[in-house]
């Protein structure tokens, strides 16, 4: 399934989640509050606190933390709200919400707090990145806390969404967006204060349905998107007799899945080390099941593969690199569990399925000769099992040597678990994260209004064919967050696309580059240039630790006011045209244009009044560069690293590449 698609097809376990997600008012009786006020969170320093949730009507709360007490009543509907008074960085501190009972919520810091959001290269864990092993081991960081929402879609906007926030250490950081990690990594070191980053993120969705409805109201290009949802809306509200015995065999097929998943004894077995699996069928991995072996099946599914190590690989640490499992996993080594990611029995499929997979496999479990890798695959729509849509890695690697990685390619067995039956049709799609909206609704609005300074987004490949759209869907998305937080202008920095060769038919890529660009005109943005560490085979380039950065990087400057730090490489600011050349300016120059290794800048192209582009001489003449060809004697246009195959090399002295650009326009 091609990344840039979103699912589409309803997930059996969330269905009835979805129906309860149209009355959205929630039990009451006792205080409660939303999950991201629980143990170990971290709030915003020097801003109001908006602490609220839910009680019986006209209920009086109060709110005490570090010495602050603030007090409400709540409403009708039983909602209530207030905000404690601005604190600086500290903690731990006990918040106390007190009605009729009594909730302490402990480990409490006060710091910055960060929206971190996108599809899977925001998505994308600190165990998949590069330097996996060193950098989970060196994770040790108690005052860096990431509160990761489960994956929710809704119709209409929910009140809360499930998650937790993780205290950063080696146990645990390996789970963390690795994006979001390295970003609050930075800030941590340079401010000295607790970070809070709120991982809010799922693969391979596009921008439309993270964006509120009120903002996407105004573009002419989504109408067909909210109709789609309208239509939604409208079979939900038919009558449910017609569906009433293929949902209940679809709700019976969901429950035999989610009894398989939990049981433990048959995933011992099924991974054991001296199963004979010799009868289970056979089948060549990374595909995908659908393809070939196992088409319309929709399921549980276990894959074996017994592998050779050499003697002197035995008790050492491995780690075992998968490509994507479509949707979840559990990962068995010679009969022991080294990885899971997500759960069908707690409705959260569907943020993983193209996220490769990077589990650590302890030296106990590693023998000399013959070791057995089992992986217990569910997906709930479209292709299904251990997949890939280009180059990747699956393979065994002792990091701490120079040894040859083991590769896990090629055949698998396999052996058919409980199978899905698919909703209705008129029902399919009700709880897709395709739909306009409808992740804004599930995984931002329960967030609204937190306090926190700004959001961090990297997001784009499924939107790459909208070119000098997305502009706007992305002035649409700001403008939404923003004015659903109320607090105004909020910081907002986000990634430009990492290369990838998308195809030789095609080049879209440059295009969505130059309208992430040209996004940098919505008031108090910034942007993270990585055309130098993408992997062009490689959607999921690993190299996350720069990006992060190069997001901080931004924040220190703009939102914190480092003066002495330089937050971009060159952006293109304006051309002259002179006589045969065209003169390039730039701000963002830092300490001055060079080039990478000093080597001769390549790239860059001109077009005369045919609009034809052809290669150029470029050189650096201060904080300029001057392009030129002998073909082109009066120049109209320039334009660099117009290619998704580019390897460019303009940039500042600080080592922060210069962004693609084209001064020519559709």
């Amino acid at each position: 399934m091609s990344l840039s698609a979103p699912r589409m097809r309803v997930p059996i376990a969330a269905f009835v989640l979805l129906l309860a997600s149209l009355a959205v008012a929630p039990l009451r009786a006792d205080v409660r509050v939303p999950r991201v006020f629980s143990g170990n969170a971290v709030l915003q320093r020097q801003m109001p606190i908006p602490v609220w949730g839910w009680a019986d009507p006209q209920e009086e709360v109060a709110v005490e933390m570090n010495g602050r007490t603030a007090r409400a009543r709540a409403d009708a509907d039983g909602e209530w709200m207030v905000r404690l008074p601005a604190m600086e960085a500290g903690g731990p501190f006990t918040l106390t919400i007190a009605g009729k009972n009594r909730i302490e919520i402990q480990n409490v810091l006060v710091g910055e707090v960060w929206v971190c959001s996108g599809q899977s290269n925001m998505a994308m864990t600190v165990a998949g990145c590069s330097y996996a092993q060193r950098e989970i081991a060196e994770g040790d960081y108690p005052a860096i806390r990431m509160f990761a929402t489960t994956a929710r879609t809704s119709l209409k906007p929910l009140p809360d969404v499930p998650g937790d926030w993780g205290v950063c250490s080696p146990q645990n950081v390996g789970t963390f967006s690795a994006v979001g990690y390295f970003f609050g990594r930075r800030l941590q070191q340079d401010l000295n204060v607790p970070v809070g980053l709120i991982n809010s993120s799922w693969g391979g969705t596009r921008i439309e349905p993270w964006t509120p409805r009120a903002a996407l109201e105004g573009l002419e290009t989504v109408k067909d998107q909210l109709q789609a949802l309208d239509r939604v809306v409208q079979d939900l509200a038919s009558p449910k007799e017609e569906h009433r015995e293929k949902i209940a065999a679809a709700e019976k097929s969901a429950q035999l899945v989610k009894e398989m998943e939990a049981d433990e004894a048959l995933g011992a077995q099924m991974a054991a080390l001296d199963l004979d699996d010799a009868a289970w069928k056979q089948m060549d991995l990374p595909q995908a099941w659908e393809a070939k072996e196992l088409p319309d099946f929709n399921g549980l599914v276990w894959f074996r593969k017994a592998v050779d190590l050499p003697a002197d690989w035995a008790g050492k640490d491995l780690t075992m690199y998968l490509c994507p499992a479509d949707e979840v996993d559990v990962t068995w080594f010679n009969g022991t569990v080294v990885g899971r990611t997500g759960s069908f029995a707690a409705n959260d499929v569907l943020k993983y399925w193209d996220v490769p997979r990077a589990y650590k496999v302890p030296g106990n479990l590693v023998k000399a000769g013959r070791n057995v890798i089992a992986v217990r695959v569910i997906d709930t729509a479209f292709a299904g099992g251990l997949w890939s849509q280009g180059p990747v890695r699956m393979e065994l690697e002792w990091i701490a040597s120079d040894a040859k990685p083991v590769p896990l390619a090629g055949p698998w067995r396999y052996k058919v678990g409980a199978q899905l039956i698919p909703m209705p049709p008129q029902l399919d799609g009700a709880n897709s994260p395709g739909l306009a909206t409808a992740l804004y609704n599930g995984m931002i609005h329960p967030l609204v209004p937190f306090a926190m300074r700004g959001a961090i987004w990297y997001q784009g490949e499924s939107n790459l064919a909208d070119g000098p759209l997305y502009t706007d869907k992305m002035a649409a998305l700001i403008t939404g967050w923003r004015q659903a937080w109320g607090g105004g202008d909020f910081p907002f920095y986000y990634v430009q696309l990492a290369p990838y060769h998308y195809g030789a038919d095609a080049n879209p890529l440059p295009r969505l580059w130059q309208a992430q660009l040209d996004a940098l005109k919505i008031p108090n943005t910034g942007m993270a240039v990585t055309v130098d560490v993408g992997e062009a085979r490689d959607i999921h380039p690993r190299q996350k630790q720069e990006v992060g950065d190069r997001l901080a990087l931004w924040a220190l400057a703009r939102t914190y006011g480092r003066k002495n730090v330089v937050c971009s490489g060159p952006l293109f600011k304006s051309m002259t045209v002179e006589g045969d050349k065209v003169r390039v300016s730039f701000d963002h120059v830092g300490g001055g244009l060079v080039s990478l290794n000093d080597r001769p800048l390549v790239w860059f192209e001109v077009a005369g009044k045919d609009g034809g582009f052809v290669r150029a001489q470029a050189h650096i003449d201060g904080d300029c560069v001057v392009v030129s060809s002998p073909q082109v004697m009066e120049p109209v246009a320039v334009r660099y690293a117009w290619d998704q195959d580019a390897d460019p090399s303009l940039m500042n002295r600080e080592g922060l590449p210069a962004s693609p650009f084209t001064t020519a326009r559709e």
